[in-house]
């Protein structure tokens, strides 16, 4: 069994990183092979609408077909048995790369026929890890969910199962004072790392032990 981990963050020590692992520990203490992958460390752009991935007969039907520093990960995705997504939330959605990423992972799979069949040749198991600066409150207030909400359904859709990691107000400097900041309150951020993030990275090891012990039993 195969879990790979794609971080959307451009740091690679930090919240979602952090995250990301403590799920690859959860799914490899349930006898799984792990890999994270830092989508900042590749060269790669979004989905270029050449629609070779649709073209029948192509030899890229079903496949992405730019070739690039992404598509040897892309391949080791046919053969994974679980995956793993982690951004941080940039102005209310996902980083840059990690949109970029899912257009390049997904509509390859999204078949244009009635109700969107996947062309992903199974069923497997997947995760979505957001953090965000912002209190629950919030990313309610201003919508976030709903974008949360259809990242999820197109995963669903193509993989067959996904769920979501939500984890809010966090830790964003090691020394706010440096930063030219009076939005936020320091010491109530140092608290709430030190009290919610343990929390957060216990959830995460779940999960990660939910996507392996799950892999056989999708319908």
């Amino acid at each position: 069994m195969e879990t790979i981990a794609f971080n959307g963050s451009p740091r690679k020590a930090w919240n979602t990183a952090t995250l990301l692992q403590k799920a690859l520990d959860g799914a490899a203490s349930r006898g799984a092979t792990t890999k994270l992958v830092h989508l900042y460390d590749i060269e790669f752009k979004g989905c270029k609408s050449c629609f070779g991935c649709k073209t029948k007969g192509g030899a890229s039907y079903g496949r992405c077909a730019v070739n690039d520093d992404l598509t040897p990960l892309l391949r080791e995705v046919e053969k994974a048995d679980a995956i793993l997504l982690g951004s941080p939330i940039y102005f209310g959605t996902v980083s840059g790369q990690m949109k970029s990423f899912l257009e390049r992972l997904l509509f390859p799979f999204l078949r244009y026929s009635k109700d969107y069949p996947s062309l992903f040749p199974r069923k497997i198991r997947t995760g979505l890890i957001y953090t965000m600066n912002v209190t629950e409150q919030w990313a309610k207030e201003s919508g976030y969910e709903n974008g949360f909400a259809l990242n999820e359904r197109f995963m669903r859709r193509i993989f067959g199962h996904s769920e979501s990691l939500l984890c809010f107000d966090t830790y964003q400097f090691d020394d706010y004072s440096k930063i030219d900041q009076d939005l936020f309150d320091p010491e109530k951020k140092a608290t709430r790392r030190n009290e919610q993030f343990p929390k957060d990275c216990e959830m995460a090891l779940k999960m990660g032990k939910r996507l392996v012990n799950g892999t056989n039993s999708l319908p």
